[in-house]
């Protein structure tokens, strides 16, 4: 999911305004990308998560940041990459071209002439959010004219397009129906100078799309109408029924660029998925439900009624991130269509079918030792070490899982302490002072996983490479004795 906040994202979202977007582009009908975040405690190596895309036959792949050996990577791996340029860079590369033509040298040059296929460069993410209360108004355009001038310099303009994953609140349907849509009044005038450049540089329109978000915000909103298998409640716009979230918003969006003189700029679903697990209607069946009739949906080519055609999409997301932030809600650490060891979550056929297909897993995936902590039978809940043990661990680790209808809902309350306690416990390596709170806890070999709740055990990713990716070693070891203080 895109770094925004989906309880920011949530705020600004109405029933026919989420993003989506679909458009021309498409190699055959049935390509499909995938978002590939990296917000993980212990991230599966980069040449094994290449090897996962290409196993499942994912085409495209959308990063967030240029992260060198990711990018070295995807070297010759025929994978087409969006790469992407945080928000907190866009000041730097706004105020002046050095800093544009540097960044351009550093992170696609350099990688297109050793054979990584960078197709786009996506300056932003969601900059414009009505909750970010204009921070980045005044330097995403400055920015994207910075990188486009860059690319020129370096002969890459032809091959490299430079566009903004933008939100769905940068446009809006005053009536509710899609044909009415238009971009919002506050930033009006810059959406068109956007546009008018995507236009004349040949780059997509890429927006993020997120119904799940919409029935997360709105307990009214009607659920049959977040998936693709017909609504009780559609929307009638005209002689066109709405039987689906994506075709309205999608038409809303296309809407907009007719009304204002761009209705022939393509539109690339940067962002579409469902989370499965950490709300009540995060959960694996709704997760397959919905993917499995998105893709399903656009195998056809037929588009939407205001843009027949192949719908250029991107996933989200490929793999789970713990590290991702709960703001916005527990979900957002559990959008991925795989686990956080490549491990497929259900049955999904990338090609829209709806046989017997499946997701292939990671391959070669090192693990800890089968060993996990938990809560001592003796252990009184009563104690305030107990509380305070737990609130400790979930906040260093995820327990996402722990909540009303959650993966992990019909544990007792020990068995929620015991999840936390693993939860942290395997975040640090299975270190042995990670697993004691003041005497609370105790490693045990037999796997206290039951049901639908599953107490994992991490990758084995190095101790190295595993504490430089959670939060650095000094940081680590602050953390261990933090613990050790608080619960004296």
């Amino acid at each position: 999911m895109a770094a925004a906040a989906a309880a920011v994202r949530a705020a600004a979202v109405t029933v026919l305004s989420v993003a989506v977007l679909c458009g021309a582009g498409l190699r055959r009908s049935q390509a499909i990308g995938v978002n590939w975040g990296t917000q993980l405690s212990h991230p599966l190596p980069a040449s094994t998560v290449v090897r996962l895309l290409q196993d499942n036959g994912f085409d495209k792949v959308k990063l967030f940041d240029a992260e060198h050996a990711i990018l070295g990577a995807l070297k010759g791996s025929g994978i087409q990459v969006m790469v992407g340029i945080p928000n907190d860079m866009l000041a730097d590369l706004a105020a002046g071209g050095k800093a544009a033509e540097d960044w351009v040298a550093k992170n696609v040059s350099g990688h297109v002439r050793d054979g990584v296929d960078i197709r786009y460069v996506a300056v932003g993410n969601e900059p414009f959010l009505e909750t970010f209360n204009g921070t980045y108004l005044n330097t995403t355009f400055p920015a994207m004219q910075n990188i486009q001038a860059a690319l020129v310099k370096a002969g890459l303009a032809d091959k490299v397009k430079v566009t903004v994953p933008l939100n769905a609140d940068v446009y809006q349907s005053p009536t509710g129906k899609p044909s009415d849509g238009d971009f919002r009044a506050d930033i009006h005038g810059l959406m068109l100078a956007i546009v008018q450049f995507l236009a004349s540089t040949g780059a997509p329109f890429v927006a993020n799309v997120y119904p799940f978000i919409s029935l997360y915000a709105d307990p009214n909103f009607p659920l049959d109408y977040a998936f693709f298998q017909g609504s009780s409640s559609p929307v009638v716009d005209g002689g066109v029924t709405y039987q689906n979230t994506f075709d309205a918003n999608h038409d809303t969006l296309v809407a907009a660029l007719r009304r204002n003189g761009f209705g022939n700029v393509s539109v690339v679903v940067g962002e579409v998925g469902w989370p499965t697990d950490g709300d009540a209607n995060a959960n694996l069946d709704y997760a397959r439900r919905f993917n499995q009739g998105f893709l399903a949906h656009i195998a056809g080519g037929q588009g939407t009624p205001l843009r027949p055609g192949p719908v250029d999409a991107y996933l989200f997301s490929l793999i789970d991130e713990d590290r991702k932030s709960i703001q916005p809600g527990n979900f957002e650490r559990h959008w991925g269509i795989f686990n956080y060891d490549g491990t497929p979550k259900y049955a999904l056929s990338l090609a829209g079918g709806n046989g017997s297909a499946t997701l292939k897993p990671a391959r070669g995936v090192r693990y800890l030792e089968k060993r996990w902590c938990v809560l001592k039978p003796s252990a009184d809940l009563a104690d305030q070490k107990v509380g305070d043990s737990v609130s400790y661990a979930c906040g260093l680790a995820d327990c996402a899982a722990l909540g009303y209808k959650t993966s992990c809902a019909g544990l007792d309350a020990k068995g929620n302490v015991s999840y936390a306690f693993n939860s942290y416990y395997q975040t640090m390596d299975q270190d042995d002072r990670a697993c004691d709170f003041r005497g609370l806890a105790a490693a045990t070999s037999v796997d206290p996983s039951v049901g639908t709740c599953r107490f994992i055990v991490e990758i084995d990713v190095g101790a190295a490479a595993a504490i430089s990716s959670a939060r650095g070693v000094a940081s680590v070891l602050a953390a261990l004795v933090l613990m050790s203080s608080m619960l004296l």
